[in-house]
């Protein structure tokens, strides 16, 4: 099956799934989150603090990919999903699943990229030379994205590239097998593939390139419509939970904690999640982020997927997909 037709068969039943989408019963939720992706959301997790303030029990669900979180939203298993980033839910919301941003969860250029085997002695300096090669994808996430930025950069035809569509995690695994020349991936995955092979461009040199890396909080239109009162209040403890990493001064406990919740050793959550960057709610709220920037940073990565084939069509613009107003009730409480 080629890269094309296995997104388009994810958008179709996207689409179709989103029709007949289940509304949740508001005496509980159920969020998706990833594992070895620590944050400080993490602390009032497994604090309880989220149940305390909304009041209702909360399932937490770990997924691989953020075209997993949709897919789950879609269907009606999923209500909120934290950290999913930017390229699937624009995948999802193109192919007509009604989601909307919430929030801003994480901004990590350093976090998220592709690796290139170091025996292959490839670099920015000879790019070129990946043309050919076969490379491990999470297609339709953040990672695919950068993946088509950077080659675009370098000017590397993908189309002579072998592209299978691998989890993170199980790229990693195969890159490590040598069964891969590149593969692209985040978090501890990245890590790992990190072990046996090198970056292209570091997370700075790709922001100078306009390829950003962030993700949302997202959820169903639906949802947010119905238990406003609920999202205002996940939102609100996230980001006090955000704030008090920001501050610092409960650093080791929360890492600590965010460590096993996270599945991680304590040394790789540190080095992991201070790659991280947590806006505050009064920046997220600005023009940066969700006052304008997300919205059009939204239309360029569609722009980049549909003229890669990805997608069969962009939206006009995605400013209907993106809801400020729930995060500025947070900020008022």
């Amino acid at each position: 099956m080629t890269i094309k037709s296995k997104l388009l068969g994810t958008l179709a039943a996207l689409s179709v799934i989103s029709g007949v989408q289940v509304s949740h019963a508001a005496d509980e939720l159920t969020v998706a989150y990833f594992l070895e992706w620590p944050m400080p959301f993490q602390y009032a997790k497994v604090k309880g603090t989220y149940e305390k303030e909304l009041g209702v029990p909360i399932k937490w669900v770990s997924f691989d990919t953020g075209t997993a979180m949709s897919a789950a939203m879609a269907s009606g298993d999923v209500q909120i999903a934290v950290s999913q980033g930017v390229p699937p839910f624009v995948v999802a919301a193109s192919a007509g699943q009604d989601l909307l941003l919430v929030d801003v969860a994480v901004s990590y250029s350093e976090n998220d990229n592709c690796v290139v085997a170091e025996a292959l002695e490839i670099d920015k300096t000879n790019a070129k030379e990946l043309e050919g090669k076969k490379v491990g994808v999470p297609i339709g996430t953040a990672a695919h994205f950068g993946f088509l930025e950077q080659m675009k950069h370098f000017n590397v035809d993908i189309t002579s590239m072998e592209i299978v569509d691998m989890a993170p995690a199980d790229g990693a695994a195969a890159f490590a097998q040598g069964n891969l020349d590149m593969v692209c991936g985040w978090g501890g995955a990245l890590r790992r593939m990190k072990e046996h092979g090198n970056v292209l461009l570091t997370g700075a040199e790709k922001e100078e390139l306009g390829i950003l890396v962030f993700d949302g909080i997202s959820v169903p239109s639906d949802f947010a419509s119905k238990d406003g009162e609920l999202l205002t209040k996940f939102l609100k403890v996230t980001a006090d939970a955000n704030a008090m990493w920001r501050a610092g001064n409960n650093r080791e406990e929360m890492l600590d904690v965010i460590a096993k919740d996270a599945g991680m050793e304590l040394a790789d959550t540190a080095s992991t999640i201070d790659t991280f960057t947590f806006p505050t709610l009064e920046e997220t709220l600005s023009a940066k982020w969700m006052g304008g920037n997300v919205q059009n940073f939204m239309l360029g990565v569609a722009d980049v997927f549909q003229g890669a084939g990805s997608i069969p069509k962009a939206l006009d613009t995605y400013t209907a997909t993106v809801d400020a107003s729930y995060l500025a009730a947070a900020g008022s409480q």
